[in-house]
């Protein structure tokens, strides 16, 4: 596949597909991410895949908060420290799946997350979940639907389940492709997830992954299939592992966990 190359000025750079790049063009997209950081107070933020600045350009103004931004590709960070020289010193040149925590305490974490790494980015805030009580990011409409997903429908698996165990899920708006250069073919969707202040009960929060992810890799087969490594023969004959796994809620699948037997 070939990259696509953008003129700005003196500079350019390359839309790299490689790396899922599809980059904001619309201001209005840009103020409504904004709008929707400022229904909730934060002091430090992180956005996540700036590429060419379009929403950073919109970040970097806001007052008395301390900004930090993550960029893998070496030109986007060539180009944002030459268009944005206020980001010295807060550019991190690196793979956000590898990158430690940028700050101390907590921070919101906000972005046009690339599209061929967004699930394992969402993978990546689970673990620093206690610093991040607030995420609002950009996705394929299909993922985003995915994430905010409830019981008994299509789009409930893995994703939904993982995450609404600690972030209530809401879907904000539609994206469509005109507002990115070169334009996707399908439409995205933002979304926010606010950390629930209760806590899920659970054995173990590896019993939980283990046991969701077990469930949904047979999503057809009734749960007594996949879940048999997991209980006795005559638990599994109970009417629950009779249901699918996207028939369970969340507190039903956090009961199982304490009755599994490894």
């Amino acid at each position: 596949m070939s990259d696509f190359r953008l003129t700005f000025a003196t500079m350019d750079y390359t839309l790299k597909k490689s790396l899922g790049q599809h980059f904001l063009k619309d201001a209005t997209i840009c103020n409504k991410i904004v709008a929707a950081l400022h229904e909730h107070p934060f002091s430090q933020l992180l956005e996540v895949g700036p590429g060419g600045g379009a929403l950073t350009k919109y970040l970097l103004p806001i007052a008395d908060i301390a900004f930090k931004a993550v960029e893998l590709d070496d030109e986007k960070v060539t180009y944002l420290l030459a268009t944005y020289p206020q980001l010295q010193g807060k550019l991190i040149h690196e793979d956000f799946l590898k990158t430690d925590v940028p700050f101390e305490g907590t921070f919101t974490v906000v972005g046009n997350f690339p599209y061929n790494i967004s699930t394992q980015i969402l993978f990546k805030v689970l673990d620093w979940k206690n610093q991040v009580p607030i995420v609002i990011g950009m996705f394929q409409k299909e993922v985003a639907l995915r994430v905010a997903a409830r019981p008994n429908s299509k789009a409930y698996g893995i994703l939904s389940v993982l995450i609404q165990a600690f972030y209530e899920v809401e879907y904000l708006f539609d994206v469509p492709p005109e507002s990115f250069n070169p334009p996707p073919k399908v439409m995205s969707g933002m979304i926010r997830l606010t950390r629930k202040t209760t806590t899920l009960e659970v054995k173990s929060e590896r019993a939980y992954i283990t046991l969701v992810k077990a469930a949904f890799g047979q999503r057809r087969k009734m749960l007594r299939n996949p879940l048999k490594p997991f209980f006795d023969a005559a638990t599994l004959q109970e009417p629950l592992f009779s249901k699918r796994a996207e028939q369970l809620t969340l507190e039903e699948f956090a009961a199982l966990t304490f009755r599994m037997g490894q």
